[in-house]
């Protein structure tokens, strides 16, 4: 008797933009990777070629398409835009400098205890908990047994690993999400969830593969997915 295989949703993070780490810059439009973000994508695109991806989403943004555009001509495949995948809403903090929020009395809350904040005129955490995993819910439905790569932002990934992990929302800043890095979740049939990896920015990326009734991985790596070791990488 088989077991079915489990759905393998990635979430890649964006590429550096020249103002990562800089300011919050949130939805605001026209915001695009730099030399160095491009060169991220690139070699996030060589790491997830050791997979057989069915699909690729990604948030709406600039940065994360950009993100995803390696990878889309390398596969084949096509990204689809979802809103769900799209960075929390800072609102009024939109484009500020995080240096000087970090001034802020809020900024504490923010780091402490997320689950109670709303960003002034924004979207609250747990708005965007809610949102993020229930766009990785609808993913992971349409594509049964499948591997799924999804570009987002690092405060929506870190949420949505917190729930896969079963980690109150108020922990969340404790896991770590960095430019282009891929974190791999298993949503098995049975409702079970796994999360096998987080924060992968260097490596292959092939033993997040199931064994099949050989003890073999279900495919063998193309040209490009050789690239992706570590020692190329």
């Amino acid at each position: 008797m088989t077991t079915a295989k489990p759905t393998l949703v990635l979430l890649v993070r964006h590429g550096v933009t020249p103002t990562t780490g800089q300011v919050l810059p949130g939805r605001a439009p026209g915001l695009h990777l730099s030399d160095a973000g491009r060169a991220q994508a690139e070699k996030a695109a060589k790491r997830l070629a050791a997979l057989p991806l069915a699909a690729l989403y990604t948030s709406p943004l600039e940065r994360a398409r950009e993100t995803a555009a390696p990878t889309a001509q390398r596969s084949g495949l096509e990204p689809i835009v979802d809103e769900g995948l799209l960075e929390c809403d800072f609102g009024d903090w939109t484009g500020g400098s995080l240096a000087e929020l970090a001034k802020l009395p809020e900024w504490d809350a923010v780091q402490k205890t997320p689950s109670q904040f709303r960003f002034p005129g924004g979207e609250s955490f747990a708005e965007m908990q809610d949102r993020i995993v229930g766009a990785l819910a609808r993913i992971r439905d349409a594509h049964p047994g499948q591997v799924v790569a999804c570009f987002s932002h690092a405060d929506p990934i870190k949420a949505a690993l917190a729930d896969a992990l079963a980690t109150p929302l108020d922990a969340f800043q404790r896991l770590w999400v960095d430019p282009a890095s891929v974190s791999a979740i298993a949503y098995a049939a049975d409702g079970t969830v796994g999360v096998l990896r987080t924060n992968s920015t260097a490596g292959t990326l092939r033993g997040l593969l199931p064994p099949d009734a050989a003890g073999q991985p279900d495919a063998q790596p193309t040209p490009e997915a050789s690239e992706a070791s570590e020692a190329s990488a």
